[in-house]
């Protein structure tokens, strides 16, 4: 193979293991001008490719064509076990990690271990209770941008993960991703002691009270204690009369939803 007088310059320095081109910024050095150039854009936020569809601002090219994926919904990156297609290389890496339930960084503090170093990394502020992430309308917090991303929708009823069965639009993918089952009639959570299975792991979580006895939920007027946080919240409405379930056609109220129900078949 013949190189070029520059390309020979740049193969010695990689050989020599120089980093003659040093950022001013911050001292780090590179191989070539051209990684401290796109290096720089780090510091000055600069962003000069733009894409045509959404106008969002990357620094570097690469960036920008795997963004294009997302528009153009093109998955080249497949898992060979479960045939799941990503649109960038190292999603797929993030995603292998689920079967082989690899979990190499792991927290100091409670030792819990997380498949990806930016899980560890949040994870972390909830044991400094650090929430750099805050939300400009009601000014919560949050130790991850992703959850805050999800927050924001909250305010603005914002609903773009759509049921392709029902069409029931939610906030977050995971919120779909339960409310299928809905339809699919899946319970991938059961319970060890009475095999009875369960659309949300949350739900199990319940459940497994009722066979360890325990009520962590307590009525402070009557000290009555619930395993759900929904039983309390019920019970509550016998002690302060309140009626929150108003059918809108009559507008009657009801205590629990469940009478509400059974005033809508009255419709009938």
């Amino acid at each position: 193979m013949a190189f070029t007088q520059q390309n020979s310059r740049h193969h010695l320095h990689v050989q020599d293991n120089k980093k003659l081109y040093v950022c001013e910024v911050c001292k780090k050095g590179f191989s070539q001008t051209a990684h401290l150039k796109t290096h720089l854009r780090t510091h000055t936020n600069e962003k000069p490719y733009v894409c045509e569809v959404c106008n969002k601002g990357f620094s570097q090219t690469g960036n920008l064509k795997a963004h294009l994926r997302i528009h153009t919904h093109e998955k080249p990156y497949v898992c060979e076990i479960c045939k799941k297609g990503f649109s960038q290389s190292y999603v797929l890496k993030n995603h292998l990690q689920t079967h082989t339930k690899e979990r190499p960084f792991v927290c100091e503090v409670c030792s819990k271990g997380f498949s990806l170093n930016g899980s560890l990394t949040a994870h972390l502020r909830t044991h400094k209770n650090e929430k750099p992430y805050v939300c400009e309308v009601c000014n919560k917090g949050f130790a991850r941008s992703n959850v805050l991303k999800a927050h924001l929708r909250t305010h603005t009823n914002e609903k773009p993960y759509i049921c392709e069965m029902c069409n029931k639009g939610f906030s977050q993918t995971g919120h779909l991703k339960v409310h299928l089952r809905t339809h699919t009639k899946e319970k991938p959570y059961v319970c060890e002691v009475c095999n009875k299975g369960f659309s949300h792991n949350s739900s199990l979580k319940h459940h497994l009270w009722t066979h360890k006895n325990e009520k962590p939920y307590v009525c402070e007027m009557c000290n009555k204690g619930f395993p759900r946080s929904d039983s309390l919240k019920k019970h509550l409405c016998t002690h302060t009369k309140e009626n929150p379930y108003v059918c809108a056609m009559y507008n009657k109220d009801f205590p629990q939803s469940n009478d509400l129900k059974t005033h809508f078949h009255t419709h009938k």
